[in-house]
């Protein structure tokens, strides 16, 4: 069965070149295959080894043909409705939800008898359940990598049509429930159930422990959990599926024919009521294939299953080779194939986890704690350059949150299914047992809360020193793996050295600058980092999504020991600009809070003066802030009605060097700061409303004259910013041009 194995890569390989590049000539390369094939066929008798190649070409071939076949007749249609506005109507497969677009919506076009997935922005409608319809002319375009709509969130689940509406809609109630829609529904019903049941605290945890659905945990406690190491516990993965695996074993009392009829059907309903996600799916496979292997008495191998799994789920969508979730889920179980085993023994040669002849609690403790150690560490492994890599940080502190949390997810998770059960029967029954249970829920998000906080309790990739880092330990581990002599402890500790000696070069780098000016990649928006004299100030936090931009202000901080803001300055209110602000506040400690005294039509300010209150300034008038040698004066807005001309302005001054934000005031807000103040010869100037044709106006460059000019945009961003005259005047000007869009993150160090 090693031979599915190899072939299973092989198949994976080419499913990830398709996926990535979409090429036209996978055919071809399919058939370019065969010379190969036939080449090894003729070395493996000489050449025994040969054959593993043999069939991991084999493998190639199949998945090229394969995705070429798919996309042939998957996406063909997709692809041809790429651009198009015609009139259609939309079949719901799931509850609509808000979003940036509007109401957003999950359904399926008919075309030529074949239903195609989609995805829908409809503007502002009512609550739309699985099995209507909306009809209406919609745009379509086919989604693509880049930008927030890419192929691991949309394609790979199968959906390569995104759907504007151009016009009204028209939302049609349906007649009758389709069986298809009633795992959807039952989902709902029991996310519903619970929000009855739990308080409230607990229930947002509850169903994403059972149900996958994390819209009702709040930023913070996302920030937490995957800062401490164990977001995965609230990510319905193969954990979860075994523990619904043993409940339901033992409630068939073991026996293996009755697992089989009744266990795969359940675990297989239960992967539809979360959604099919890729690590359930994966999960309920390879827990299928443990029953049958029970049932037929054969020895259950478990990386042929993970083959096997992969082949399938590749089978029917080879474009989930993209997806994140699917990639962790298959390293998590490659890791703990390869390692788990070794590390175990390991550990259990040492005095401290070596258990005693006696089988007592002590032993069983020290079993558990190596256990549980040596899986975790086999899935860091193979899965932190995936998490660093998708995510940005990589948990430290991991281990230890893992140990103290894990053993009793069981435990909550049971008690969820219990409350459920017993509702049934009596809700204050079970109102009462879910505070029993949210006792420990409550354990477990304390215990992430504080362990995050732990200096070094995450370290991020921001950071170039934290890079180096990562790549030099799996240098050690690679050179490790191919010593004879092999010494964990010598692995262990110059891992330790190293990552203490780069965080230490993290943090001692920002020093030795006079100053540094950090243009942050928010996308289309604007958050800019001042540092000088030990002081760090912030203008503005927003971006295309306001949790990520606050993510990458907090990390960047984090990554150089910085764990608070002398200022946060936030121009205006608009959520390009200060959209992330009350994210990062639950992340950062933030000394002053300065914001232009303006009307406010956002609701802004309200939210941040139930966070910050006491530590905000409201500037009328300009104000000026002076540290050492440096001086930072805030001009006040010159309207006070709100929208763009409100903007205050910023003046960053150190030695020979000047700095100006304007914010997104235009051209006569631009005028009338010239009017108001004498400003000096810059040598830098953030460019005004992220390149708008409207600001940076040729007398405001005439009068400050600047070297250097940061231009903060998001990528191929629908407001067509930087204007090309916005370009041109720069140019004319000799201003050496910065852009976020081209450069990403730009940092000015003086």
């Amino acid at each position: 069965m090693r031979k599915l194995v190899w072939f299973s890569v092989g198949f994976a390989i080419a499913s990830f070149i398709g996926a990535a590049t979409y090429g036209q000539w996978l055919f071809l390369l399919g058939g370019l295959m065969l010379p190969l094939i036939a080449f090894f066929m003729l070395l493996r008798r000489k050449f025994p080894k040969c054959k593993l190649m043999l069939i991991i070409l084999i493998g190639c071939m199949a998945g090229f043909l394969w995705f070429g076949a798919y996309d042939h007749f998957i996406v063909l249609f997709p692809r041809a409705m790429d651009g198009q506005i015609v009139p259609v109507t939309i079949e719901a497969t799931d509850y609509s939800y808000p979003s940036g677009y509007g109401t957003a919506l999950e359904g399926t076009v008919k075309y030529d008898g074949r239903d195609y997935r989609v995805k829908a922005y409809l503007g502002k409608t009512g609550q739309i359940e699985p099995g209507d319809t909306v009809s209406g002319t919609f745009r379509f375009r086919l989604t693509a990598s880049g930008g927030k709509e890419t192929p691991t969130s949309h394609r790979a689940e199968g959906i390569f049509l995104l759907a504007y509406a151009k016009s009204s809609t028209v939302h049609t109630k349906a007649d009758h429930t389709s069986w298809k829609h009633y795992p959807t529904i039952w989902r709902h019903q029991l996310a519903g159930r619970i929000d009855e049941i739990f308080p409230q605290d607990s229930s947002g945890f509850a169903k994403a422990l059972l149900l996958d659905d994390d819209s009702s945990l709040n930023y913070e406690t996302r920030s937490a959990f995957k800062t401490s190491g164990i977001m995965h516990i609230v990510a319905v993965s193969g954990f979860h599926v075994s523990i619904v695996f043993s409940l339901l074993y033992t409630v068939l009392a073991r026996r293996r024919v009755l697992a089989c009829l009744v266990g795969i059907p359940t675990l297989f309903l239960f992967a539809a009521i979360i959604g099919f996600t890729p690590s359930v799916t994966r999960a309920c496979l390879m827990q299928s294939l443990i029953l049958i292997s029970m049932l037929i008495d054969k020895e259950y191998d478990q990386g042929t299953s993970l083959a096997f799994a992969v082949l399938v789920m590749l089978l029917w969508n080879p474009t989930t080779i993209l997806s994140v979730g699917f990639q962790l889920s298959v390293g998590c179980v490659l890791g703990i194939v390869l390692y788990s085993k070794p590390i175990y023994n390991y550990l259990t040669e040492l005095k401290l986890f070596k258990p005693g002849k006696k089988k007592g609690l002590v032993s069983r403790i020290k079993y558990s704690t190596a256990n549980s150690i040596s899986i975790t560490l086999s899935v860091m492994i193979v899965t932190t350059p995936m998490v660093a890599y998708y995510f940005g940080s990589v948990s430290i502190i991991g281990i230890l949150t893992n140990l103290l949390t894990m053993w009793m997810i069981s435990i909550i998770f049971y008690g969820i299914l219990a409350c459920l059960a017993i509702s049934l029967i009596s809700m204050s029954l079970a109102a009462a047992l879910s505070w029993v249970v949210s006792v420990f829920i409550q354990f477990v998000l304390n215990t992430a809360g504080l362990l995050s906080k732990a200096p070094m309790g995450a370290v991020y990739t921001v950071s170039i020193y934290t890079v180096v880092w990562l790549w030099g330990s799996y240098g050690m581990l690679g050179i490790f793996a191919l010593s004879k002599k092999k010494k964990p402890g010598l692995l262990l500790g110059c891992i330790a050295i190293s990552f203490l000696l780069s965080q230490g070069l993290a943090w001692v780098e920002p020093m030795t600058d006079n100053m540094r000016v950090t243009v942050l990649d928010v996308g289309q928006g604007q958050s800019i980092l001042l540092q000088s004299e030990g002081k760090h100030f912030l203008v503005d936090c927003g971006g295309d999504n306001e949790e990520k931009t606050a993510d990458l202000v907090a990390e960047t901080l984090l990554s150089q020991g910085v764990s608070r803001l002398d200022g946060l300055i936030l121009t205006h209110y608009d959520e390009d600009h200060s959209g992330g602000a009350p994210y990062l506040l639950s992340r950062i400690r933030v000394d002053r809070l300065i914001m232009p005294d303006m009307e406010d039509d956002s609701g802004m300010t309200k939210q941040l003066e139930k966070i910050a209150a006491g530590r905000i300034q409201y500037i009328s008038k300009d104000t000026c802030y002076s540290f050492g040698a440096v001086k930072i004066t805030v001009f006040a807005p010159f309207s006070y009605r709100g929208g763009n001309e409100s903007s205050l302005c910023v003046l960053f001054q150190r030695e020979e060097c000047d700095i100006l934000i304007t914010g997104d005031r235009s051209e006569l807000g631009e005028r009338v700061l010239l009017q108001q103040h004498k400003l000096p010869d810059l040598e830098m100037l953030v460019v005004g409303h992220h390149g708008s044709g409207s600001s940076t106006s040729q007398e405001l460059l005439t009068a400050t004259t600047p070297e250097i000019a940061f231009i903060s945009v998001g990528r191929d961003n629908r407001y067509g910013h930087p204007a090309d005259q916005v370009l041109n005047r720069l140019e004319e000007m000799g201003c050496i041009v910065y852009r976020t869009d081209m450069h990403g993150t730009i940092v000015y160090r003086g």
